[in-house]
């Protein structure tokens, strides 16, 4: 299993991300390809204690930063490691890593590596660290959105939490401002309906977002708009709340007495809120795995991201989605075709 990783994405590269796959190296039997910078790739590897020989390096001229325009990887910065990288999946590789620009890595990717036939937009899914984990599709990916992505999203995003995270019936819900079928835009009144008809999905509604850190669903679709908002929100809420119980906990004697009889359950809880606990985001839809790191990676989200790829690769995912797909796209035609004579017959 070969895996490549971009050595310069992300707000910490390369020496958190190149320290990362130093910790993964060896795991599941897996090739790490580092892309990049080589003579930083070396630096840094030298700098961990790693030996280089683990690894294949391969050079990379550029670097495609946060504020670059997307579709930079395929125009001005052909020779970026994210470029690279891609264009070493689609010619033979297993899986892609890369914590760096979400946009540059969904317009790469989709043009690149393409989607699974019938997929008719990829999404970044996104596990929310609640006490029941929900896979958040899409988190940044898609500004513009059909119900029909919707309908997509939820098909794929249950066959990860059930071959991935080990849920055997997932839920799905639908994120709105409301519990009401005829909440939202059109486009969630449309996608409401076309989930509740969808067999094979088991849909439990809308779900408000107030809801979410008591676990309403396993699945969650909505706009990659929407979706980034409420990533970022329950980030900042989280990283507040224990600023919070920080500050409290330090106040004075007696409250440190009480840190130290309650520490292992606020770690137990830190640990069970932390994103890095689940590494990256796949790019669920694609022709081969694709996981986005979180920008502000460290060593360990790194790993963990990189044991998310081989896992991807080895339950067989990719080849998964693109059969249901492929029994979702007939049932689909063949519905729509009857439509015309259903229409006829009762003189509509």
């Amino acid at each position: 299993m070969n895996i490549i990783i971009d050595a310069m994405g992300g707000d910490n590269a390369p020496g958190e991300i190149v320290k990362g796959a130093a910790e993964a190296a060896g795991e599941g039997g897996a090739k790490l390809v580092l892309v990049g910078n080589k003579l930083r790739i070396e630096q840094c590897l030298r700098q961990c204690g790693a030996d280089s020989r683990l690894f294949e390096i391969v050079h990379a001229e550029q670097v495609i930063t946060m504020e670059d325009d997307p579709m930079s990887v395929v125009r001005g910065k052909k020779q970026s490691s994210l470029a690279e990288g891609l264009r070493l999946l689609k010619e033979g590789g297993d899986a892609f890593v890369s914590a760096g620009n979400t946009g540059a890595l969904h317009a790469g990717s989709s043009l690149i590596i393409r989607t699974v036939k019938g997929v008719q937009r990829s999404a970044i899914a996104t596990v929310l660290p609640f006490s029941r984990p929900i896979l958040l599709m899409d988190s940044g990916a898609n500004i513009n959105v059909t119900a029909e992505y919707f309908v997509q999203w939820a098909i794929m995003g249950s066959l990860y939490m059930k071959n991935v995270l080990g849920v055997e019936e997932p839920e799905v819900g639908l994120l709105n401002n409301g519990s009401e079928d005829h909440k939202g835009t059109q486009i969630q009144i449309d996608a409401y309906r076309k989930l509740a008809e969808q067999p094979g999905i088991r849909f439990r509604g809308n779900v408000e977002g107030k809801e979410l850190p008591f676990g309403p669903c396993d699945v969650l679709v909505t706009d990659g708009f929407t979706g980034n908002v409420t990533l970022k929100l329950i980030e900042g809420m989280s990283k507040f709340m224990f600023g919070l119980l920080k500050d409290m906990y330090t106040k004075n004697a007696v409250t440190k007495l009480s840190f130290l009889a309650t520490k292992n359950e606020l770690k137990k809880i830190r640990k069970d809120f932390d994103a890095a606990e689940y590494g990256g985001a796949p790019l669920l839809g694609l022709q081969k795995p694709v996981i986005k790191a979180h920008g502000s990676s460290d060593a360990r989200a790194v790993r963990n991201a990189i044991r998310q790829a081989g896992i991807f690769v080895s339950t067989g995912m990719t080849a998964q989605i693109a059969e249901k797909m492929a029994e979702y796209s007939e049932t689909r035609a063949a519905k729509q075709a009857e439509e015309p004579k259903t229409a006829e017959s009762t003189g509509k």
